[in-house]
């Protein structure tokens, strides 16, 4: 059994407790044991996991690997937190703001000899799965891609496209590498609105 932590019980750390305390059978999760979760607010226990400090998470021997579920801004410090303290890292999307940070997290897992995953969910779902298999062997020609949301707390998320890298890795996903060729930002302070644009060429134009 790989013992573990969740670190961030927003909406995706609270889905990573339940998983990890009711994990499907056969699947890898029932090979994960969650020891602890760790939280800047005070909670307590959520269900039968406990709260405890980021310092003993980082310390436990008992703990091999942690679930990052944190605001995007603070993935890349505790990233490097528990891969310093020698564990494995799993990390919701995306794993840093710059491709910078990124390339130095890889480096150094690889110099640690430790597995840092970027989860992408919604890649592994069925539904996308089938979008996938409809696209393939096709040319795209032109397309739209629409999606909304709540306004961000910048200082947390990072820049506002970072709300709508995640859809962005579908498109490089199902179409390979993207050039930006133009973007748009629209700000309506008054009516707490802000819309990006931005227009983006395959490899073959």
């Amino acid at each position: 059994m790989f013992g573990t932590v969740v670190v961030g019980v927003g909406i995706a750390g609270l889905a990573r407790i339940r998983d990890l305390m009711n994990p499907m059978p056969s699947s890898p999760s029932e090979h994960l044991k969650l020891l602890g979760f760790v939280s800047r607010r005070s909670f307590g226990n959520i269900n039968e996991a406990k709260q405890i400090s980021l310092e003993d998470a980082l310390r436990s021997k008992e703990i091999q690997a942690a679930f990052i579920s944190t605001e995007n801004r603070s993935h890349e410090e505790t990233i490097r937190m528990f891969l310093e303290a020698g564990k494995h890292v799993l990390v919701e999307y995306p794993m840093a703001l710059s491709a910078k940070a990124a390339h130095e997290l890889w480096e150094m897992a690889e110099k640690k000899d430790k597995v840092l995953h970027v989860e992408h969910i919604e890649l592994l779902t069925e539904e996308y799965k089938q979008l996938k298999k409809e696209v393939s062997g096709k040319d795209l020609v032109k397309g739209t891609l629409h999606f909304t949301g709540h306004v961000l707390d910048e200082n947390k998320a990072g820049f506002p496209a970072f709300s709508g890298i995640a859809r962005l890795t579908w498109l490089i996903d199902l179409f390979g590498d993207l050039t930006v060729t133009s973007a748009t930002r629209e700000k309506q302070k008054d009516k707490n609105y802000s819309r990006m644009t931005v227009h983006f060429q395959t490899a073959n134009k």
